[in-house]
């Protein structure tokens, strides 16, 4: 990962590198100059100007020296320190003073959290469907130290292995989980690339699945099959509530037909509600009755309203 250049401490050194060099240079290589442009005879007086010149560059050495001792490094770096090329651990943020020759430094880390995208292309599930899936992989420097010494770059390695965890996730699952069980699928490939990430001192924080793209012909299919599937569902449901209704008819019929005067009752009932409708004339005659059928036929075709007979 790139780290941006720090203002404050390039300040502070280009401001010490000045402080040390420029005293040096009018108390050491200065003279010397002096004596070749007084004398105005460089040639004759070599010795001396490669001497200004060693002067010079020596003064230069030890101010740049000096100023690249000072490190200010903000809250979100970590600075990985070697003392003759063994790891003493991680220093930051602040202000560090690093003695050269015997300390080095080996890296500067930048452990913000940091999100990167993971892609697949055509891969294929385990029902051999090709797919192309994108995740957002969030991360972070746990151990500055680890990140530093134990990989080379652990940023590109994190990234590979989140490729490989993806495509292994893909490969174990079927379409239709990972087209519905997103959040499961991303558990399952957190768990996976935070395995193997801590070995590099990095800790994955969360995994989503962004993006499932499926061949458009596919769609299509799955399309049919779910519209087929909720017209079967609507089918069954109204099938078994037929049989609902029918098997409450059966007892309903089974208990009135069983006591004396419950049919009776029943029918009254269902005059009853008749007569709550309006315009609605009611003949009620015994069914056996001639006389009642003759009346009931004569107002059949001479009433105004809606007829009903029992």
């Amino acid at each position: 990962m790139r780290i941006q250049r720090n203002p404050v401490q390039s300040f502070i050194r280009n401001t010490i590198r000045l402080v040390i060099a420029l005293p040096l240079w009018l108390w050491l290589a200065l003279p010397d100059f002096n004596v070749i442009w007084e004398t105005g005879a460089p040639e004759d007086n070599v010795p001396v100007l490669l001497t200004g010149l060693v002067k010079f560059f020596a003064i230069f050495w030890v101010a740049n020296t000096i100023a690249k001792m000072f490190f200010i490094l903000p809250q979100w770096e970590r600075l990985v320190l070697l003392r003759l090329g063994k790891s003493v651990g991680a220093r930051g943020p602040g202000l560090f003073i690093i003695p050269p020759f015997i300390f080095s430094v080996a890296r500067i880390l930048d452990v913000r959290i940091t999100t990167y995208e993971v892609k697949a292309t055509k891969t294929l599930t385990r029902d051999n469907i090709p797919v192309d899936v994108t995740a957002a992989v969030e991360l972070e420097v746990e151990d500055p130290e680890k990140a530093a010494i134990d990989v080379q770059d652990y940023w590109k390695t994190t990234e590979w292995v989140s490729m490989e965890a993806l495509k292994s996730t893909i490969g174990g699952n079927d379409l239709k989980p990972l087209l519905s069980e997103t959040s499961r699928i991303a558990s399952d490939l957190k768990l996976g690339i935070d395995a193997a990430a801590k070995d590099y001192g990095i800790n994955v924080r969360a995994v989503r699945i962004t993006d499932v793209g499926t061949p458009p012909a596919l769609i299509e299919e799955l399309a049919v099959i779910a519209r087929a599937e909720r017209s079967a569902r609507a089918k069954q449901i109204q099938a078994d509530a037929e049989v609902a209704v029918a098997t409450a008819l059966a007892d309903a019929t089974e208990i009135l037909t069983a006591q004396d005067g419950s049919l009776e009752l029943r029918q009254i009932q269902a005059l009853l509600d008749m007569s709550k409708e309006e315009s609605s004339m009611i003949i009620v005659y015994p069914s056996n009755s001639l006389m009642g059928q003759q009346i009931a036929s004569a107002s059949a075709g001479t009433g105004s309203g809606k007829k009903k007979s029992a």
